[in-house]
């Protein structure tokens, strides 16, 4: 389940959970709205079970922006333990995934 949160709650669950995929988007960006369904399938698999999957709209959340240091959209940021581990804008399902991967 992708979960959608704010600036707020995203500090919390960064900071709270072992491992994060972010998407941020922007409700005009026509890519994002093409790859939400693609994410949320990822969020249903079981290979990433223990993974949280969060949406985050860039324009709303100013300070996950600059954390995760997105620069084009549709952007996807990995935390481990509250830390930024990668991060890359595209609209490839695989760049996402070895993106995912690179978290164990």
């Amino acid at each position: 389940m992708v979960n959608k949160v704010s600036d707020t709650e995203f500090s919390e669950i960064i900071s709270s959970k072992d491992k994060v995929v972010v998407k941020f988007y922007a409700d005009w960006c026509g890519n994002c709205r093409l790859f939400a369904p693609k994410f949320s399938r990822m969020s249903e698999n079981p290979e990433y079970e223990g993974i949280t999957f969060l949406d985050v709209n860039a324009e709303q959340s100013p300070q996950a922006r600059q954390l995760a240091g997105v620069s084009n959209l549709p952007f996807f940021a990995t935390f481990k333990d509250g830390k930024l581990l990668a991060s890359d804008f595209t609209s490839k399902e695989e760049v996402v995934e070895r993106l995912i991967n690179g978290m164990n």
